[in-house]
């Protein structure tokens, strides 16, 4: 690892999984750490040249999330957007007359005239991706993803489908990494040869997960009960009317608390002889939207395993390292989780975009009257919480070789 220093910028070279490269370091202005945000160049070990860029298709690339992807794989030192899927409404149109787009930058200009393909393997630019990311509404994302991945591709789903199965990861980088480690055996349960499924987590799941990954660490954790604070976004376009929502709060979430209660305790879990055993605690959660745009928000209260003041927690949030920069990903944050000393803070409004939307903020730990400790929590539910996580896990796949 060298670094090389100059008065406009600061760049590193980087061997990392048998990958080296340079990149540009820029500064998130917390505590003076410097952030990792994208890669200027990156090459095979020992081919003396210029790697090229893993070929990668997006599904449901018309909706709220494939927005996202799109958006965030824009300049992506890695992977290059090459096929764009969504239904057969939009299939054969260009991708700037298919999309309403609602992102808050413009369509990537090369894009604009990129021919929509149907969600199949066997056709148009689907053909030559390596990587499909998958958007797709739940309503179909488990026959297609299946199809992928027995055609050979690495498919990364934000879609609920495959979060349960015993063989497929609910990967998030810095809270369960070694989890990646049962792709092999998901290969033989399946019949594939180089395709397989990783889903991310349920975007409220991911922020609470790794929330409190460093208490998990220093501390263990039995019983976990939430409330969360989530944001209108999480229910896609054009998601609730303004009649739901002004001046409101919507106190359900139609299977929200299901999925954070069962998918943090195999996010949590460990896995032997091919499946995925559920760590033993209790989880109850109470899911709500409210009228914010970005940024879930969760009030939970935990019972340790082995007790610690309220100083000690804190501690070990802030010594906790950042897994993800550590693994090398381009898109990896300053830190994974970032803890906040202000008594009103994290605030999805300031907050959320810290580490680019990858970091999630923790802050008002204190005693609990009914648990140990209680916090809050805070992520980017389209970042973190969905598209952004997806494309950490590719990152790491690629990084443990994973992806031809």
């Amino acid at each position: 690892f060298f670094w090389f220093r100059s008065e406009k910028k600061e760049m590193a070279f980087v061997g990392v999984g048998g990958m080296v490269g340079w990149r540009r370091v820029e500064k998130d202005g917390s505590k003076g750490c410097s952030c990792v945000r994208r890669a200027c160049w990156t090459g095979s070990v020992g081919d003396g040249g210029v790697r090229e860029k893993v070929k990668v298709g997006v599904l449901g690339a018309t909706g709220s999330v494939g927005q996202r992807f799109v958006q965030l794989l824009e300049g992506h030192p890695w992977f290059e957007t090459y096929a764009l899927g969504a239904s057969s409404r939009s299939a054969g149109k260009r991708f700037a007359d298919a999309v309403n787009w609602k992102q808050a930058t413009p369509i990537p200009e090369k894009l604009l005239d990129l021919i929509v393909d149907e969600c199949d393997p066997s056709v148009g630019r689907m053909k030559d991706c390596q990587i499909v990311f998958s958007g797709l509404d739940a309503q179909f994302a488990g026959e297609i993803e299946d199809s992928f991945a027995a055609a050979d591709r690495a498919v990364f789903s934000n879609a609920k489908n495959h979060r349960m199965d015993s063989d497929v990861p609910i990967l998030i980088p810095p809270v369960n990494a070694e989890h990646l480690d049962i792709i092999p055996s998901q290969r033989l349960n399946r019949g594939y040869k180089k395709g397989f499924i990783v889903t991310n987590a349920n975007c409220s799941t991911t922020a609470m997960t790794i929330g409190l990954k460093p208490i998990m660490d220093a501390f263990g954790i039995d019983i976990i009960q939430v409330s969360t604070m989530q944001a209108i976004s999480g229910a896609g376009y054009p998601g609730l009317s303004s009649m739901d929502m002004l001046d409101n709060v919507v106190p359900y979430i139609g299977g929200e608390e299901e999925k954070m209660e069962l998918e943090s305790k195999k996010i949590f879990g460990s896995f032997k002889d091919g499946t995925f055993l559920p760590l033993d605690m209790k989880v109850s959660a109470m899911c709500n939207r409210v009228h914010v745009l970005d940024g879930h928000t969760e009030a939970i209260s935990i019972k340790l395993k082995n007790r610690a003041t309220p100083e000690e927690v804190i501690a070990a949030i802030e010594a906790f390292p950042s897994k993800t920069r550590a693994m090398g990903m381009p898109s990896a944050p300053a830190r994974d989780v970032a803890y906040f000393h202000q008594a009103d803070r994290p605030q999805p409004r300031l907050d959320r975009l810290l580490g680019g939307g990858f970091t999630v903020s923790v802050g008002r730990v204190r005693p609990c009257n009914v648990n140990d400790i209680r916090l809050v929590v805070l992520g980017h539910n389209t970042i973190v919480g969905a598209a952004g996580g997806s494309i950490l896990n590719a990152e790491y796949a690629l990084i443990k070789g994973l992806i031809d």
